[in-house]
């Protein structure tokens, strides 16, 4: 499609997308009466209208209800969970005993890594992107130093080559090779939460097995942004959260994927009366008997009301599907795309340098740019003009178009009030 820099142009995008309707499902910031454009659903997805009602419904069940809520509520509140199973399977692409929500999501990770993380004298490396988000770097330190061993030596970072953004592939793999023999896990972030940087999980995977590793993602920034075949790619586990693309609400609760090979397994886990299997629950027996898939992961009876968000929002995927989102999430990032280019065209003395990669294959909604010349007051203007985007030091802004309830006229419009602010600051 040829792209063009018009009002008329976006408007006419706009008229032909399938999803239009479902930005009126979401409640937006208001600036000047007017919704904000919101670039910030990699960080903090907006509130869809539905989340209160779900919320509501709980918050009865409990005044009407109280510890009854848990077998009598309309979604009663001990199998709330099993809700999610289906959905998210389809969103990741697992079998559903393969899914289980709980926690959040460093926790969840630290709880995964008590089954998946085992060194020996002989296999206890790690290797991870350079540029983890720290989360992820704090719980690698902490994990590997809680089994007696100096982080320095056994967390591999995969860097990027001297004036590259982005990561080569065949760096990972030479280096899962090399490492060999003394690699115990392979964990990456199934999207560079930085450059946005989409990761081939599926060859990582093989790589790591090839070898006898284990391999793992973070999936923060990938659940419900890219499409995934967790089940079919032989991942060994995966977490995500659910308040990015999936609009759950701030912290809200992980998703969690196990392979189902490792469901019959011995492996250890940090156990709790949740996981236990659901007959014999309530029989508050001794020893712990888990249920088969990966609610015997669990560990506590689920937070409810942070849940209901969760479901209201994972049922609109539900009905959506991720292949129309992937969809209009490759057009309206290309056309985001098309129009920095084109104000920075326009501008003489400006050079935005977008360092998410410009294969589709490699990214998903978010594109990282350096805005070399501009600094921190631009991003300043931006959001005191209606512009929620995200600022990553020295001087990046993250875009994340999100195709739920971002239009092409919003990307017309940042590309006006972006050139509009350099010229002002400039002046």
């Amino acid at each position: 499609m040829t792209f063009k820099n018009t009002r008329e142009f976006a408007q006419q995008l706009d008229q032909q997308d399938e999803l239009k309707h479902y930005r009126d499902e979401f409640i937006f910031p208001q600036h000047n009466e007017k919704n904000v454009i919101y670039f910030t659903g990699n960080s903090l997805g907006l509130q869809p209208k539905i989340a209160k009602t779900y919320v509501d419904e709980v918050m009865n069940d409990w005044a009407n209800l109280a510890v009854e809520g848990h077998f009598y509520a309309e979604k009663p509140w001990w199998d709330y969970h099993e809700r999610f199973a289906e959905p998210l399977s389809k969103i990741v692409g697992a079998k559903p005993a393969e899914i289980t929500v709980m926690n959040t999501l460093t926790v969840n990770l630290h709880l995964l890594m008590v089954s998946f993380y085992r060194p020996t004298k002989t296999r206890y490396k790690i290797i991870c992107e350079e540029k983890a988000f720290p989360s992820d770097q704090y719980m690698f330190q902490s994990q590997v130093e809680h089994h007696g061993y100096d982080s320095k030596d056994t967390i591999i970072e995969i860097k990027r080559r001297d004036g590259e953004h982005n990561i080569r592939l065949e760096d990972i793999l030479s280096k899962i090779e090399e490492i060999g023999d003394e690699l115990a896990l392979v964990l990456f972030g199934g999207v560079n939460y930085y450059t946005g940087q989409v990761f081939d999980m599926k060859t990582i995977t093989e790589a790591g097995h090839k070898v006898g590793a284990i391999v793992g993602f973070d999936l923060a920034h990938a659940a419900g942004n890219i499409e995934l075949h967790l089940h079919d790619w032989n991942i060994d586990f995966a977490a995500w959260c659910s308040y990015k693309y999936m609009n759950s609400g701030p912290g809200n609760a992980s998703g969690c994927f196990i392979h189902e090979k490792h469901h019959n397994s011995n492996l250890p886990r940090f156990a709790g009366w949740w996981g236990n299997i659901k007959e014999n629950r309530f029989k508050m027996e001794q020893k712990f008997n888990p249920i088969i898939g990966a609610d015997g992961w669990q560990i506590s009876n689920l937070p409810i009301l942070s849940l209901a968000p969760y479901l209201a929002s994972v049922e609109m995927f539900a009905k959506v599907g991720m292949p129309k989102l992937i969809k209009k999430r490759n057009q309206i990032t290309a056309y985001l795309e098309f129009i920095l280019h084109e104000i920075d065209n326009e501008i003489e003395g400006t050079e935005f340098e977008i360092i998410t990669p410009g294969n589709q294959d490699e990214r998903a909604c978010q594109l990282s740019v350096f805005l070399h010349g501009q600094g921190r007051s631009l991003f300043d203007y931006l959001i005191k003009n209606g512009v929620i985007t995200d600022w990553r030091e020295p001087n990046v802004i993250r875009l994340a178009p999100v195709p739920f309830y971002t239009s092409y006229e919003d990307m017309y419009n940042f590309g006006q009030i972006l050139k509009e602010g350099i010229q002002s600051l400039n002046n």
